[in-house]
């Protein structure tokens, strides 16, 4: 095992190094720069806000500071946009934001999708079978930017329910716990609805696959109780592929807050990296990327573990 953690921290390192070093030289070849929107400013102007952020220095050079400023000191570098703030401190306050969305998301797209998929093949052709399967298909098929506004139009506009606030943002400090909860449902359930479609269809498939293997029916013609014989001995089987798929689902549900954010006007990750990007912060764009790139890698991480630990045929050396 302690041969597979080093292998794959290493390999980790690799491929930040790749991510990083990517990014960063296509951040710099998109036409324009942070400076090109800035109407009518003189040419000293330029050439002096170039000079202080070392766009006048050749592009190796440039990466060569960076990376310098980032390992050794774990610094992103100021905003090129916002004007006093750095990248780090822009990060600290916003991806809290997108981290509780998104982990929030997850959470409920793990335990619905299992309860539904676990329904549905216990019910085979039966109506909740075909009620699951249904919102499954329905929940793969709707993108983001039709179901974050058809919740609007049910929840929070006036001619729908009129219980949820139309979109923004809320600390817990500002109106309270239940009152950032009303803020947090649109964004979660959105996020969330795809990847529990997703779960609910492959808990039943893996369902399906293991109620027909010897070992359940020699379970059963033991005695054991149904309940045993589930839990034990089904689910455990069958949940195995809904955990290699958290790694990937997780990495969707983050890209996928950028489109909620956006629409929503929550002030998150997400919404930074579009305005970022449109406006050629290179400091943030890469702040934005290493940080996403990060939780990725360190997700599918725990979940290369927690394989190992769920199908003892899987064994790391």
């Amino acid at each position: 095992m302690f041969k597979f953690l080093l292998r794959r921290f290493l390999s980790s390192i690799l491929t930040m190094l790749i991510i990083i070093t990517v990014a960063f030289f296509m951040i710099r070849a998109v036409p324009g720069d942070p400076f090109s929107t800035e109407k009518n400013m003189p040419d000293e102007v330029r050439l002096n806000i170039e000079r202080k952020f070392h766009l006048d220095q050749p592009l190796w050079k440039q990466y060569l500071m960076y990376m310098s400023n980032l390992i050794f000191h774990f610094d992103f570098g100021p905003s090129f946009r916002s004007r006093g703030f750095n990248v780090n401190d822009l990060i600290k306050l916003y991806f809290p934001v997108s981290l509780l969305i998104g982990s929030l998301a997850m959470i409920i797209a793990i335990i619905f999708g299992v309860i539904f998929g676990m329904i549905s093949a216990l019910n085979q052709n039966g109506f909740w079978d075909y009620t699951f399967m249904s919102f499954a298909i329905l929940g793969i098929s709707a993108p983001l930017f039709v179901i974050v506004p058809l919740m609007l139009l049910i929840f929070s506009l006036p001619g729908g329910l009129h219980i949820l606030p139309v979109g923004g943002w809320k600390r817990a400090s500002e109106v309270g716990v239940l009152g950032m909860i009303r803020y947090l449902v649109i964004p979660v359930v959105s996020l969330s609805l795809p990847y529990t479609a997703y779960i609910t269809r492959m808990t039943k498939a893996g369902m399906m696959d293991i109620i027909r293997k010897d070992f359940v029916t020699t379970a059963r013609a033991k005695g054991l109780k149904n309940s045993t014989v589930l839990f034990r001995h089904i689910m455990k089987g069958s949940i195995i592929p809904v955990v290699s798929y958290i790694g990937p689902a997780f990495a969707g549900i983050i890209t996928g807050s950028v489109v909620v954010e956006q629409i929503l006007g929550i002030p998150g990750m997400g919404r930074v990296f579009v305005t970022a990007a449109l406006n050629r912060d290179y400091s943030m764009v890469m702040g934005d990327v290493i940080t996403y790139s990060v939780l990725i890698i360190v997700m599918n991480f725990v979940v290369d573990i927690l394989y190992s630990f769920l199908d003892p045929r899987v064994k790391y050396t």
